[in-house]
């Protein structure tokens, strides 16, 4: 800091600066800092910010918060993507100290004589800022100073019209005794950093042949994969991830179910990376050629899917880098590598790297590697297990490839520690999984995702609800209704969500005792019967096409930060809002935890969050049902989870009344909704069906 005042806590700011805060285009990033003075002169403060291509933009003035507490803020929206930076500053307004003290003494009944210095100075703080305002407001600033010094008018004329000029030396300011506070960085990425919905398939089981007495079972491949792409598209997803597609070692690969001794027709898991045909750069022959994969690419891309690859620095026995570079592996004291091991868990099939022995080396190969498919057209990378390698070696992969291209993202798959995945955040990585899956109350979803938007400045969620490795038994137990409830929670909480292939049509039978799916695709070919569960109505993908159009057609939910939860007076529920203050977009979600009994609940929204006074009645209509209520503060809801486990309500901004207002038409301070009897062609169930099998079939 240089200068006379005082500029403290200032935020966006990550680790005390040494990383930069995270935004994308478009998004109104908050601001704020300490500021203050000594004695009774106003203080004003502005921040100061610069694109990455070196342009200073022009200030944004920041406003004072709650009184007292000497907190000043303003948004700042980047339109560029690339590396920006701030700096807020605080300056002497002679203006607003002027204003201040002539309308106490008018007001007080002083006259010219005693005002005189008053107006004098007032008028010499107006010639400054006639060289300030824009040409088009010059006259009207002179205009305003010669009143100030014309001592044929009484004192409230000769101020009156200097008065008037309050908001344009708001945004034109005098700054006297400016103070420059530090500069500090936010890196910007393209929107789908924040936003976006992704889908996991494995690209050999879409249109894989099993095996039969008579033949060996028959992968899919890429052209049989882009048979599946419309359907991945129809349901609304925008970024479509595939597991590894590389060779996968013969040693000690698995067989079906993780078992230690695979069989001559098993196919190993895709993380085994690496076999004669070639290692992290090259294709598995069973998918097809690079030239397959590229025509892939553009297909996706002509269904507006973006193709995500996995990341997974890992090795089968049988790589190419084991015996090119043995260095780069961890030998044990009986002279073999080291296998990967999560104990109790263990990976024979795998050998985890080592980055110590020879940094520079396996730096370089691997930067290699990702260079390699970003030319191949591939922005977007989810990164298998980062917290197993070193953190400064991602702080630098990263900074790297985005020398090369900043549009790369990077997904951290990183089920640990929290500290560990905030701080996989702050290093570069883009987005995160997350803890989503395992917070199955009301209270817990809370709870976690204000932690989450407390960390919006570095860390930005991704929510799953299922992965290859992940069976929460809430899904294995919760029937179809659990499974809307999951999406819901997903899809509306956070910016960023995915689900794996086979959620749409409930699998959710798990290897005995572990939390992950039986007969798993990781170990084995899965073909799925995708339009005959469509044509028997046995599929959520209509339901999640209908989440993720809601998600497209409403601003507020392309963010984070403005993640507002409400008091809901049943603990089974979780009410929540995210309202966007540019275009007056507003969503509401409640949604009930409880796939089994129907659920009542009583709201008391935090009304100005909304946009609106606290008295104030407006429309919602439900996104899932098409039914529009009257709401206010207060609302009544029932959610049944067999017919609508959740409302998901946009809301429809009153138009103002010509003539007298409307009598009002119920009471003011609770709504009972009605209950739409044609969300399903039937009676609610008013308890739960007798056994989980018959809810499958449901």
């Amino acid at each position: 800091m240089t200068g006379r005042f005082p500029i403290e806590d200032v935020s966006p700011v990550v680790s005390c600066g040494r990383y930069p805060a995270k935004a994308v285009v478009g998004e109104r990033v908050p601001v704020a800092a300490r500021a203050y003075r000594e004695g009774h002169d106003a203080l004003g403060c502005n921040v100061v910010w610069r694109g990455p291509d070196g342009v200073t933009r022009p200030f944004t003035r920041m406003r004072p918060g709650e009184p007292g507490q000497d907190r000043w803020h303003a948004t700042i929206a980047p339109d560029a993507v690339g590396e920006w930076t701030f700096s807020v500053e605080a300056f002497q307004d002679p203006y607003l100290t002027w204003q201040n003290a002539v309308t106490k003494k008018i007001a007080a009944g002083q006259g010219a004589a005693e005002l005189a210095n008053d107006l004098a100075e007032g008028a010499r703080v107006l010639d400054a800022a006639a060289e300030l305002v824009p040409a088009a407001e010059r006259e009207r600033v002179v205009a305003a100073a010669a009143a100030l010094r014309d001592d044929d008018l009484a004192p409230p004329a000769r101020v009156a019209a200097a008065l008037d000029l309050a908001d344009l030396l708001w945004a034109h300011p005098v700054r006297e005794l400016v103070t420059a506070g530090e500069e500090h960085r936010v890196w910007v990425d393209r929107e789908r950093a924040l936003f976006s919905a992704w889908y996991e398939f494995f690209p050999r089981s879409e249109g894989a042949v099993p095996a039969t007495v008579d033949a060996p079972a028959r992968s899919g491949t890429f052209a049989t994969a882009t048979e599946r792409l419309p359907g991945v598209a129809a349901m609304g997803f925008d970024v479509l991830y595939l597991p590894p597609i590389h060779p996968i070692g013969r040693v000690n690969r698995k067989g079906r179910n993780n078992a230690l001794t695979a069989g001559p027709d098993d196919v190993g898991s895709p993380w085994a990376i690496g076999a004669e045909e070639g290692g992290h750069d090259a294709i598995h022959p069973d998918l097809g050629t690079p030239e397959d994969f590229r025509d892939f690419v553009a297909a996706a891309a002509e269904q507006g899917l973006e193709v995500a690859m996995d990341l997974a620095l890992q090795c089968a026995p049988d790589h190419p880098w084991v015996t090119e570079h043995p260095e780069w592996f961890t030998t044990r004291a009986d002279g073999t590598i080291a296998y990967a091991e999560n104990p109790p868990k263990k990976y024979q099939d795998i050998y985890p790297l080592n980055f110590d022995n020879d940094p520079e080396g396996i730096r370089a190969e691997i930067l290699r590697v990702v260079l390699h498919w970003v030319g191949e057209g591939i922005r977007i990378f989810r990164v298998d297990n980062p917290h197993t390698k070193p953190f400064d070696f991602w702080h630098w992969l990263i900074a790297e490839v985005k020398k090369v291209d900043p549009d790369v993202l990077f997904l951290a798959e990183a089920f640990t520690r929290p500290a560990i995945m905030h701080g996989l955040g702050k290093i570069g990585f883009t987005q995160s999984y997350t803890y989503f899956t395992w917070r199955t109350s009301a209270a817990e979803m809370r709870a976690y995702c204000e932690e989450l938007v407390a960390a919006a400045d570095y860390m930005r969620p991704n929510f799953w609800p299922n992965t290859p490795d992940i069976l929460h038994e809430s899904l294995q137990h919760g029937g179809p209704p659990m499974f809307k409830i999951r999406a819901v929670l997903a899809a509306l909480l956070s910016p960023s969500w995915g689900l794996y292939a086979g959620y749409e049509l409930f699998e959710h039978v798990a290897r005995p005792g572990a939390e992950e799916y039986l007969d798993n695709e990781k170990y084995e070919l899965r073909p799925r019967d995708w339009a005959g569960a469509q044509a028997q109505g046995r599929s959520l993908a209509p339901f999640i096409a209908t989440l993720n159009r809601v998600r497209r057609e409403n601003p507020a939910l392309r963010r984070l930060r403005n993640l507002v939860f409400h008091e809901i007076d049943n603990p089974a529920l979780l009410c929540w809002s995210k309202h966007d203050p540019e275009t007056g977009n507003t969503v509401i979600v409640v949604c009930s935890f409880d796939p089994r009994v129907v659920q009542w609940g009583n709201t008391t929204l935090d009304m100005p969050a909304l946009g609106f006074d606290w008295h104030d009645r407006f429309t919602v209509h439900d996104e899932l049902t098409g039914t529009s209520y009257d709401w206010g503060q207060r609302n009544a809801v029932r959610l049944d989870p067999y017919l609508q486990p959740a409302h998901v309500l946009t809301v429809r901004r009153p138009v103002p009344p010509e003539g007298p207002a409307a009598a009002p038409t119920g009471p003011a301070d609770l709504t009972v909704e009605a209950v739409p009897d044609d969300l399903s062609g039937g009676t609610a169930p008013t308890s739960p069906a007798p056994k989980d099998d018959d809810r499958w079939t449901s």
